[in-house]
């Protein structure tokens, strides 16, 4: 399927192989007199139709009846086509980077692919909002949802280890910033993306990951591995950043493996919101006609017959 065109139902087409052996059952097994051929004797039979007493049915009533089934199993089916105005719901779909600046990051030797990672999360956005989080001890909130991304690519490269004053690593604080962000802009289905070593993953980072799949939202974990750090510094939890992306309802990987969170912050702001269940928002629904059609050889079986 492409993405302009989807079937929003269709576990529907599995009564399709049903209907057309119950077609081939009706033309190649069912007697045109029924079950009178059975209960009248043979001779009977044969006097009667000599007589002119006997009418053949005609079959043609059980291929409408079939017809009409599978017209209404299409319809039901969900066929779809992605609405034209669909760009302009791109405000209830957006972006957050969360990217984390404590110590273990910022002098672990890779934050400088940290932050192109960033960017590329950015540019897989699309034309969706994207917002910037840098966090530390503490969260800020540097770039406000923007389709801007030249100016979201400056403030990118000039984030450092000064940039957040709170020493520490709180991600539980950058997820609940991001929480609010989403819900002051009104933004109905999001993806957040936790770009992190790991560090200071606790029980409020993952309450926070709930939240955010509770309200309709996504969490991506993007592990920042392999830092050069001093024996003191704390390691980097890669399985701790994969279950907080299960929690969520995202998707986890790496510096060096980004491709499912890339993935999945490309998807269409038409696929989004129906995953997030605004189907209608996103896509129109043609099934109602296909079923609709379903009438018209059911009216046939009600013509007269001489």
């Amino acid at each position: 399927m492409t993405e302009a065109f989807t079937l929003l139902r269709p576990w529907w087409l599995l009564a399709l192989p049903l209907l057309g052996l119950l077609a081939w059952r009706a033309a190649h097994r069912s007697a045109p007199l029924g079950d009178w051929a059975k209960a009248v004797e043979p001779h009977l039979m044969a006097a009667l139709q000599a007589r002119g007493a006997v009418r053949p049915g005609r079959r043609v009533g059980q291929g409408l009846l079939v017809l009409a089934a599978a017209l209404l199993s299409l319809g039901l089916a969900g066929p779809a086509r992605e609405r034209r105005d669909v760009a302009g719901f791109r405000n209830l779909d957006a972006t957050i980077i969360a990217l984390d600046l404590s110590r273990s990051v910022a002098e672990g030797g890779r934050l400088g692919e940290a932050r192109a990672l960033a960017q590329g999360v950015a540019e897989a956005a699309g034309t969706k909002a994207v917002a910037v989080i840098a966090y530390a001890g503490d969260a800020y909130l540097v770039a406000t949802p923007t389709t801007d991304r030249e100016s979201l690519s400056t403030i990118l490269f000039a984030l450092d280890g000064a940039t957040v004053p709170d020493r520490g690593s709180h991600p539980a604080r950058a997820l609940a910033l991001a929480r609010r962000t989403l819900a002051e802009a009104a933004v109905v289905t999001g993806d957040v993306v936790l770009v992190t070593d790991g560090g200071g993953l606790d029980d409020a980072t993952s309450r926070e990951a709930s939240a955010l799949r509770d309200e309709g939202h996504r969490l991506h974990t993007v592990l920042v591995p392999d830092p050069a750090l001093p024996p003191e510094a704390p390691r980097p939890d890669g399985s701790g950043l994969s279950r907080l992306a299960t929690l969520g309802g995202g998707s986890a990987g790496s510096l060096d493996a980004p491709g499912p969170v890339l993935a999945a912050i490309s998807e269409t702001v038409a696929r989004h919101l129906t995953e997030g269940g605004y189907t209608v928002l996103a896509w129109q629904d043609l099934g109602r006609w296909l079923a609709g059609l379903a009438l018209l050889p059911v009216l046939l079986l009600f013509r007269r017959s001489a």
